[in-house]
């Protein structure tokens, strides 16, 4: 019998310590499975998107091992973390650091061009049938100053879609948003985990919109105090 999949991110014993001594997050031991929705809360300075920062290889443990895929990224260089990054991760923020120069459909392209796997029109096809799954497809030449907060929100989970990744980590994405705006940006992570199976990981701190989804984490000076389904 084959050996079953490992999960698709798992944190062993983590603690992330500043160099002046200050304790981001403190001997944290996670496991996330493909296809969960979580929310991740807690009160400001608990550590929350220090966590998120770990999960997505953007920051590296003081101690404890970050696998993805079974793979232990504790040796990787910055390139091969870079790398890594590009193909299996997206990454919402709660400024949606769009180019302002560029279209909202050149910068769906960018990590798409970047990433190298489509060439020439797949991969305008690749960006436009992403900006047009979430509503954006009459928007799509738009410069990001003529789209609304919900539009621009709506584009940077297109442009974090555009390598088809595994796993999509949000930070406080609907931080900048209206209450309309904040549910719909839910219902396209809700959807994501459930028709499509991503595993999608959301910072928030509202608790209106950590309810919905499917397992909550809650930290509080760095520590998870709890984890429920």
């Amino acid at each position: 019998m084959a050996p079953p999949d490992p999960p698709l991110l798992e944190l062993r014993d983590v603690t992330r310590q500043l160099p002046e001594g200050a304790v981001l997050v403190r001997d944290v031991t996670l496991v996330f499975r493909r296809g969960e929705f979580v929310a991740v809360t807690g009160p400001s300075g608990s550590g929350k998107s220090s966590l998120l920062y770990l999960l997505g290889l953007l920051d590296r443990p003081s101690a404890g091992h970050v696998l993805l895929e079974g793979r232990d990224t504790a040796r990787l260089s910055t390139n091969e973390l870079a790398a890594l990054r590009l193909q299996k991760l997206g990454f919402v923020f709660q400024f949606h650091f769009l180019l302002p120069e560029f279209s909202a459909l050149d910068n769906v392209e960018i990590p798409i061009r970047r990433l190298g796997r489509l060439k020439g029109a797949a991969v305008r096809d690749r960006a436009m049938a992403l900006l047009a799954a979430l509503g954006l497809g009459d928007a799509a030449r738009k410069l990001p100053e003529q789209l609304s907060g919900g539009m621009r929100q709506r584009a940077a989970i297109a442009r974090a879609l555009a390598n088809d990744p595994a796993l999509i980590l949000a930070d406080e994405p609907t931080g900048n948003l209206d209450t309309a705006n904040a549910a719909a940006v839910f219902d396209i992570f809700e959807r994501l985990a459930r028709e499509e199976g991503r595993t999608v990981i959301v910072v928030t701190h509202d608790p209106d919109l950590a309810k919905r989804a499917t397992r909550r984490i809650h930290l509080v000076d760095g520590r998870i105090v709890s984890d429920s389904g």
